[in-house]
């Protein structure tokens, strides 16, 4: 099923405001501003630029489990380098695509050479979810004659 919509709607629904963490920040800088948001991942920005992101995934499998400190690892320790990336003319389906063939749950957007957002999966399901709901209504509306011509 092809899922109407692209990410840069999503974004100019939600918002663009993006959280992100330095590369020389510690990690638990870095998990303490994930909990403050609310959020499970930050882009890692270095003079502007996307050069990687760091997750609670990456939190748990590469300090706790290993046996680092939060205070003294800093994020680049951590980090993905180089993420899988968004763009705003990418559809739903696309990016569900790729968070699932690449088990990430976070797609930084980019136009050009700028960060412009971050969808999560949640956002996509979100997306999906409304979109289904659209057209049920507007079907259950088509049978009942309900629907305007």
């Amino acid at each position: 099923m092809q899922i109407a919509g692209s990410v840069g709607a999503i974004l100019a629904h939600k918002g663009s405001a993006v959280w992100s963490i330095a590369p020389n920040a510690t990690v638990l800088d870095a998990i303490r501003l994930m909990a403050d948001k609310n959020v499970g991942a930050l882009p890692v920005l270095e003079n502007g630029n996307l050069i990687g992101i760091v997750s609670e995934r990456d939190y748990t499998r590469k300090v706790i489990l290993k046996g680092k400190s939060s205070k003294e690892t800093p994020v680049r320790d951590i980090m993905t380098p180089h993420p899988i990336t968004a763009h705003l003319g990418d559809s739903v389906s696309e990016c569900m695509h790729v968070m699932t063939e690449k088990r990430v749950r976070h797609l930084p957007v980019m136009e050009e050479d700028k960060m412009v957002g971050l969808v999560s999966i949640g956002d996509l399901v979100r997306r999906i979810i409304s979109a289904q709901t659209a057209t049920i209504d507007n079907l259950e509306k088509y049978i009942t004659g309900d629907y305007p011509v």
